[in-house]
């Protein structure tokens, strides 16, 4: 990728191939309840300017291909998907305008963001819709940016932002870009870019005999002493990080559906952040142990005390030059039995300081994707219920603006993220904007059955952090 002159924005000449990562999210997606869309919503003070926003996203097509592209399977998944321009593309199904019913509630406007998360992509278009929500009260409107993990991931989604969020109402829109500029972003890929090439090269991620070899150890472990003394320490290396079936903790988080529910919260920022370092830790580590200490009581209020969870947590892995997803995966066991929640901090940084050491030693998404990238979709797919099914729930934490933001001439007044849940109970991800923390509680209503009672928990547990 190289970064071109002209626009508002340094553009980017983004890899027409997906990451290994991104391949793995795009083949899991087959079973829904791994679905790795995420969204975020954003409270307006009025009613933006929609066709200036659809004017500045058809300019953000032109700087960030991916956005005006498709996604192109590989035959037999032999190589990653591909994104190819979609010849078809229409801006009107990708920016939407509509209204709530009166009264225009946020519960009503949560119930439908809920909704529009969770209703799958078309993947035979471009995988991003924004939709403008008119009719809140006090005169107020929305705005639902739903992406699909593929494109980007949610620090990168916020570099997108900035092809169509100001810093003022009245800032004229960006100049048209140049003739140089587009004819650079409209240049074919590298040489090497078709299956026949990646074939002849051995770009296949892992040999057809070790594929046969892993295949055959997971679906009956017993015959690894038969492999090939060559091949044990890969087929030991793939099999240890794929039949990882140590279930989740909760006796509480069982059941799982498709049935989703999204709630938010505000927590101030710089109270939370002193506390955090005043104990020796991050940000980070102050949401993730907010959020066990919420898991906690959650259970102990209703007469199911549980001494540890299973949380997954996202570690960007993010550069200057990173375009598409830069990050990865780690569990972690989190104490829920009742402490201190500074007792409770201390103990889960130096549990997230050792994931994060884990997943910088090569302990990765995408090196994980790499060694499954040949193996048949429907083993993927059951492999990745099964890992699912070890968390609890997930948790992230993305950085966005101090200063206040505004689309299409309306200001932007609270901006929370909706994460993907992907099998597990609930998704907790955290944006900082203008001094406060967004939080988006995204949760899968057949586990979490009293939703009402986990906000509290969580409202409760921050203000104890900071109190």
């Amino acid at each position: 990728m190289r970064p071109l002159r002209a626009g508002r924005f340094a553009a980017m000449q983004w890899d027409r191939r997906m990451s290994d990562a991104e391949g793995l999210m795009w083949r899991l997606e087959k079973d829904p309840h791994l679905s790795s869309t995420f969204g975020n919503l954003t409270l307006l003070d009025r009613r933006p300017d929609v066709a200036r926003l659809k004017r500045r996203m058809e300019r953000a097509v032109l700087t960030i291909p991916r956005l005006g592209q498709r996604v192109q399977s590989a035959p037999a998944n032999l190589t990653p998907p591909t994104w190819v321009d979609d010849p078809g593309f229409d801006i009107h199904h990708h920016v939407r305008h509509i209204s709530l019913p009166k009264p225009g509630s946020l519960r009503q406007l949560l119930d439908l963001v809920a909704l529009i998360v969770a209703d799958p992509f078309d993947r035979t278009r471009p995988l991003w819709q924004f939709w403008v929500i008119d009719g809140l009260a006090k005169g107020r409107s929305a705005l639902v940016q739903k992406l699909h993990h593929t494109i980007t991931d949610g620090e990168g989604g916020v570099r997108l932002s900035l092809e169509f969020l100001d810093f003022a109402a009245d800032a004229p829109e960006p100049a048209d870009l140049d003739p140089e500029t587009l004819a650079a972003l409209r240049e074919p890929p590298p040489a090497g870019g078709d299956l026949l090439h990646d074939l002849v090269s051995g770009s296949l991620r892992l040999p057809l005999g070790l594929v046969q070899q892993i295949r055959d150890v997971l679906s009956d472990p017993t015959q690894l002493p038969s492999v090939g003394m060559a091949a044990v320490e890969s087929v030991t290396s793939v099999v240890s990080q794929l039949t990882d079936t140590d279930r989740a903790r909760s006796p509480l988080w069982t059941q799982r559906s498709l049935r989703r529910r999204f709630d938010v919260l505000r927590i101030p920022l710089e109270p939370t952040r002193a506390a955090a370092r005043r104990l020796g830790g991050t940000l980070n580590t102050a949401f993730v142990a907010g959020a066990a200490h919420a898991a906690g009581a959650y259970h102990d209020r209703l007469g199911s005390p549980v001494d540890e969870l299973r949380t997954s947590i996202a570690i960007s892995t993010r550069t200057a030059q990173s375009s598409g997803n830069a990050f990865s995966l780690s569990r972690l066991l989190v104490p829920t039995s009742p402490m201190p929640i500074a007792e409770r901090f201390v103990r889960i940084h130096e549990a997230a300081a050792s994931a994060k050491s884990a997943a910088a030693g090569g302990a990765s998404l995408d090196a994980l994707a790499g060694l499954t990238a040949s193996l048949p979709t429907a083993l993927l797919t059951r492999i990745g219920r099964q890992q699912a099914q070890t968390v609890d729930f997930a948790t992230s934490n993305v950085r966005a603006s101090p200063i206040p933001l505004f689309v299409a001439g309306a200001q932007v007044l609270e901006n929370y993220p909706v994460g993907p849940i992907a099998g597990t109970a609930f998704n907790l991800t955290l944006m900082s904007y203008c001094g406060s923390l967004d939080v988006g509680v995204h949760t899968d209503s057949a586990a979490v059955d009293d939703s009402t009672l986990l906000i509290d928990s969580l409202k409760e547990s921050f203000a104890q952090f900071t109190g």
